[in-house]
This record gives structure tokens, sequence and C-alpha cells, in this order.
């Protein structure tokens, strides 16, 4: 069964996958935007400045600059965490215990498109960032939990797969 978290997860400052014997983590990830989401973002600089410099062209160049700020650091300031930490697998601000986990998949472009769109069940949980293609479909195998699976998309879906696998071996 998940549950939602209501505290943030911890966040570490940049992509990594901790595999050390000093730390639980055997896997984190932060799905930051990528470099080209935020080039491309650079767009909204011409047209805020467009939209601006009729009304007063003296404040057109700082709320152009604003905006994008705004919007970008949005985007890298709610970049979701996927972790495996202690047997649990966090994904968002949701939990699931991996014991309760069942089949996994790796989902490649093509895959991933089908399983959030027309293959897609409303009730999944989705973690998913248009800008990483790539993913993973975990069932949830708890028969009172209404979700029935978990799609996730990350840069290294070979990683988590194998961080959850190393979690439920018994200790």
């Amino acid at each position: 069964m998940h549950r939602a978290s209501t505290q943030a997860s911890p966040a570490s400052p940049r992509d990594n996958r901790s595999m050390s014997k000093d730390s639980p983590t055997t896997f984190s990830e932060r799905l930051w935007p990528s470099p080209l989401l935020l080039l491309s973002l650079l767009l909204l600089l011409p047209a805020s400045f467009m939209v601006v410099f009729p009304v007063s062209p003296a404040l057109a160049t700082p709320i152009a600059i604003g905006v994008y700020v705004i919007i970008a650091g949005s985007l890298v300031l709610m970049s979701p965490t996927v972790n495996v930490r202690d047997g649990v697998l966090t994904a968002g601000n949701a939990q699931v215990d991996v014991s309760l986990l069942g089949k996994m998949r790796t989902l490649d472009d093509a895959t991933l498109r089908r399983v959030i769109g027309p293959s897609a069940d409303a009730r999944a949980y989705l973690v998913v960032r248009g800008h990483i293609h790539r993913g993973v479909q975990i069932e949830i195998a708890d028969e009172q939990d209404p979700t029935p699976y978990w799609v996730i998309t990350t840069r290294n879906p070979n990683e988590l797969l194998k961080a959850i696998e190393r979690a439920k071996q018994p200790r």
C-alpha cells in the first residue's frame, strides 16, 4: 500500500546514485529539467519583452528576466526525487514498501508513451517528466491498494530496478 508522504523527501543537490555502505540509500535520483528544456525556456525572454515593451520600455527587460527565472526556478525546485532507502521506494510524494512490489519492467520511449497514454489505467500512480523518455513500470502487489502500478520516468531505469531487487533481499 502506498501512502502520501507529509514530509518532503530528502533531496540531494545533484543527480546521484549512492552505493555507500555508510548510507542505507541504494538509489537516489533527482529528476532535474534537462539542459535543453532550460535552454528552450530562454524563448520566454523575447516573448515577455515584446509583451511588456509597449506598456513600459524601462520594465520590459527586468520583467522578461524575472519571468524566465521564476519559471525555470520553479521547474528546478519542484523536481521530484526517486529513491530506494531502507526497503522503501519513494517517488515524488508517495512511498511503498518494496515487499509490496510485484512485476517490474523497464520502459523505452515508445512503450512509455503507450503505458501513460492509450493503455493507461486511471488508478495508476505516475511520476512522469516529459523531458525524460525512459522509465519503469512497477506492479503493486498489495490487494488492499487500489493502485495497480506505478510508472516512474528515470534516466537510470536498470539501476532503479536493481536497487529495488537488492532492497527486497532479506538481510
